[in-house]
């Protein structure tokens, strides 16, 4: 289990969705590539914490533009936060995520978010 840091709930949010439920949304605007992260409510069971003890790393994840919450849509990465999230991805659980992806789209993630 990852601990409660603003690193291990991105750590957190890649296993919830490469491991458990193995999607990831993907939001394209303009030069830019977001990810939905998994609810505060679902990293708060899957990290085995009461919700309101993932609140306040969320609010730090946005003061750090990390990530944005957009009504009705869920919380989005932004250029940063996706870098953060690729790069544990790509560092490790690469395998997990080719077996979900391919290859070829992790690759051009990578690229867009300058990984690579």
């Amino acid at each position: 289990m990852a601990a409660l840091s603003v690193d291990g709930i991105f750590e957190a949010a890649v296993r919830i969705l490469l491991e458990e439920e193995k999607v990831i949304n993907l939001v394209f605007s303009p030069g830019n590539v977001m990810i939905r992260f998994p609810t505060t409510r679902r990293l708060a069971d899957y990290l085995k914490v009461p919700h309101y003890y993932v609140l306040p790393y969320f609010a730090m994840m946005e003061e750090m533009q990390l990530v944005t919450r957009a009504e009705r849509v869920g919380i989005l990465t932004t250029p940063t936060g996706t870098k953060k999230l690729l790069k544990i991805i790509s560092e490790r659980f690469r395998d997990q995520a080719i077996l979900l992806m391919g290859e070829k789209v992790l690759s051009d993630l990578e690229s867009r978010a300058h990984l690579s």
